[in-house]
Formats: C-alpha cells, sequence, structure tokens
C-alpha cells in the first residue's frame, strides 16, 4: 500500500489556513484528500470546564493524537490537507517523530500582524490576541517547502500555487531537514513528552 501526501498547512490562527484547505479540497484532482484541522478535534472535547491544568493536559493529548491520526490516515493511503499551529516547538517535534517526512510538503501560511488583528476581530471567536501571541512562535523553525501569503494573495491563489508545486517538491524536504536538524540521533518524542 502506498502512503499517502500530507500538505501540511502551519500559520497563526486566522492566517487563513482553514481557507486554504478548502480550497485545496476544491481544486486537488489527482487523489482524495481529506481536510484534517486541529480545531475539529479541538471541537469533539467534552464541554465541561475544566481546571487550569487539567485543560493543559487534555490540549497536549489533543495534539498528540491529532499527529498520531494524520500519520493513520497517511499510512493506510489516504492524502490528507493538515490545518495547524505549531505555536509550542514540542508539537512540531512530535510531528516529526510520527509523520514520514518524504510524504509531507511544509507550507508556511504567513499574514501581515495588522490583517491578522483585523480578521480575529471580525471573526469574534478567537481569543484578543492570540494570532499576536502566536505570530513568532509559529514560524520559528524557519524552514519550508513552499510559503504562502494570505495578506497578497486570496485562499484559492495559495490553493494554486501549491497544487501547482505539490509534483515537484524539493527532496530532501523541509520535514526531513528539520528531522535531521532537530532529531539528529532518531530520538522518538514520546520518549520525552
Amino acid at each position: 500500500m502506498t502512503s499517502g501526501r500530507i500538505i501540511f498547512l502551519n500559520g497563526t490562527s486566522s492566517s487563513g489556513k482553514s481557507s486554504i484547505a478548502r480550497e485545496l479540497l476544491d481544486i486537488l484532482d489527482d487523489g482524495v484528500f481529506f481536510h484534517l484541522a486541529v480545531d475539529s478535534f479541538n471541537a469533539m472535547r467534552t464541554k465541561r470546564e475544566l481546571g487550569a491544568q487539567e485543560l493543559d493536559d487534555a490540549l497536549r493529548r489533543t495534539r498528540m493524537g491529532f499527529h498520531r491520526s494524520i500519520a493513520a490516515m497517511a499510512e493506510v493511503g489516504n492524502d490528507v490537507v493538515v490545518d495547524h499551529v505549531l505555536s509550542e516547538p514540542w508539537r512540531l517535534l512530535d510531528c516529526l517523530t510520527v509523520l514520514p517526512p518524504e510524504n509531507v510538503l511544509f507550507v508556511g501560511v504567513r499574514c501581515p500582524l495588522d490583517e491578522l488583528v483585523r480578521r480575529e476581530q471580525a471573526r469574534g471567536d478567537r481569543p484578543p490576541g492570540l494570532a499576536a501571541l502566536q505570530y513568532d512562535a509559529v514560524h520559528a523553525h524557519g524552514d519550508y517547502d513552499l510559503e504562502c501569503d494570505t495578506g497578497t494573495a486570496s485562499p484559492r491563489a495559495c490553493a494554486r500555487r501549491i497544487k501547482e508545486f505539490l509534483p515537484h517538491r524539493t527532496v530532501p524536504t523541509a520535514f526531513a531537514r528539520l528531522r535531521r536538524e532537530h532529531l539528529p540521533d532518531g530520538a522518538l518524542m514520546s520518549d520525552s513528552a
């Protein structure tokens, strides 16, 4: 069985990842793609109020389960578009550990901070200042296969650019390069998590 492709969109809250993912599902015509969004996993959690530590623990487990769900979907041959916010270093390390680096097209979704603030306010469903808080952290690792700027390009234009780039991915991929840099001894994240 051939492993599926993973188009991994990483950016701050309100950067346009979900909009790009929806456009990708509309225009990708060489496979069956599934949109796996971290927000969808968060929405599955119980609605009862949790204490701070209990919430932190639940969110960590949610993210780890999300990463393994991506890997499982791809392992059985599904192509996936991932919508994620790598705002904590351990999230990237965990993804580097569980996802096959040769199958990941790592896309940085950028947007100017003032536009992120405007979108966040217009949405009204995010804590004020969330995108600004994530702004530097999500791209701190500094390596992508491709980057898009939703401040200057529409979600459809970004999706088209990704579609055109997909068959011409560079080798080694950004995930392979980052894995060598951050996990040189092949240590598993789960051993230190």
